[in-house]
């Protein structure tokens, strides 16, 4: 698990990655497990998976530079810092980067979104096919809509085409 010495670290990490960049940004560290990872973290026999999580809500006045567009720039930046962390804490972190709660709202909208198109769905009893998307928002949609007895979802297509199918019941 993360200790006090390995957060010391993860700030200093963080820290030196945004001087770096140039970009004016505080920063705050959580470290635990979110809802969404217990259910997103899953072993190879379907149990669930204990794994250290770090949540890291940065703050900035120019937001849009470190989201990028459709948060592209964001994953990447994640990507890099669960990288360099994990190599320098010699553990496998997992890395939850928000940006001026850009995810955060996001996740929001995509779960909203998600119970609008399965009420649709199990009205008309006509599928849905969404526009592609990342897997982090597709796995959105699948958690979203996995209690529903009306409903179920599947990803269909390949690479960055793939996208989630809303399937009455």
């Amino acid at each position: 698990m993360i200790n006090a010495e390995d957060i010391k670290n993860i700030k200093e990490i963080i820290g030196a990655f945004f001087d770096k960049m140039t970009v004016a940004a505080t920063f705050e560290i959580n470290s635990g497990v979110s809802s969404l990872d217990d259910i997103l973290s899953k072993d190879s026999e379907g149990g669930r998976q204990e794994r250290d999580t770090i949540e890291v809500v940065v703050r900035t006045d120019d937001p849009q530079i470190l989201i990028g567009e459709k948060g592209q720039t964001l994953s990447e930046i994640q990507k890099i810092l669960k990288f360099v962390i994990s190599k320098r804490l010699s553990k496998n972190v997992y890395l939850n980067l928000d940006i001026n709660e850009y995810k955060k709202k996001k996740t929001e909208y995509l779960k909203n979104f998600a119970k609008e198109l399965a009420d649709e769905v199990s009205s008309t009893k006509e599928k849905k096919i969404l526009s592609p998307m990342s897997s982090y928002e597709r796995r959105i949609i699948h958690a979203a809509l996995s209690d529903r007895d009306d409903v179920r979802t599947e990803s269909d297509g390949e690479g960055e085409e793939r996208k989630v199918v809303i399937f009455p019941k």
